[in-house]
C-alpha cells in the first residue's frame, strides 16, 4: 500500500513539474500540489496506523 502511495506522490510531482514548464497551465500546478499534499496526508496517516 505504501508503494502506491509512493508512485502517486511521483506522479503528483510530476504533473506539478509539467504544469510548471508548460505555459499557461497554472491549474495544473494547483491540481497536483493539492493532490500531492492529500496523497502525503493520507500516507502520514497509514503509516501511522500500522505502528
Amino acid at each position: 500500500m505504501l508503494g502506491f502511495i509512493g508512485l502517486l506522490l511521483v506522479v503528483w510531482l510530476a504533473v506539478v513539474v509539467i504544469g510548471a514548464v508548460v505555459e499557461g497551465l497554472f491549474w495544473l500546478i494547483v491540481v497536483g500540489a493539492v493532490l500531492f499534499v492529500a496523497t502525503a496526508a493520507f500516507g502520514w496517516v497509514k503509516r501511522n496506523a500500522r505502528v
